[in-house]
């Protein structure tokens, strides 16, 4: 039905290292002062230094496709988490995280004229969603009651360090 990825990227300074604790202090472009706890599986802390830079980066996109089936079973939700470490023989701290999230939700009413689907979620609360992107409006109409739409929520969090310059 819809897809829609965003990202934003923020350059920190590293101010201080406490490798021991798994602490770091980051510096942001505004000058604000961010103290970050790891945890164990953090590799490579002892070659973070001050005045290295850290780039952060955050990717978000939320996926949606229709099952076409009706009555297919339930609303449900699944999840997956993952990560990726800087590669091996790197000194530099940094990896890859993400978290995926599936969710079932279930169409209990559909008005085409005012652009307009409810879903039912795995709890049983409805939600009445505006449809605003004229691409998915166009496909209301095929749209049926008792059908599943699967809506993919993904973050990946991306962290790479450098040496200060």
């Amino acid at each position: 039905l819809s897809a829609v990825v965003e990202a934003d990227q923020v350059t920190t300074k590293v101010i201080s290292v406490d490798a021991a604790n798994h602490q770091v202090v980051l510096e942001g472009p505004e000058g604000r002062q961010v103290h970050v706890q790891l945890t164990e599986k953090a590799k490579n802390l002892d070659n973070l230094k001050a005045g290295d830079r850290v780039d952060i980066k955050v990717t978000r996109s939320v996926a949606a496709y229709l099952d076409t089936d009706v009555d297919k079973g339930l609303p449900g939700t699944t999840e997956r988490t993952g990560e990726v470490r800087a590669a091996p023989g790197s000194a530099n701290p940094g990896g890859e995280a993400y978290r995926q999230v599936q969710v079932q939700l279930k169409i209990t009413a559909i008005d085409v004229k005012n652009n307009r689907v409810t879903f039912e979620n795995p709890k049983g609360q409805s939600k009445t969603v505006d449809i605003e992107r004229p691409e998915v409006q166009a496909k209301l109409k095929d749209l049926k009651v008792g059908q599943s739409v699967y809506v993919t929520y993904t973050d990946i969090l991306t962290v790479t360090s450098k040496h200060g310059s």
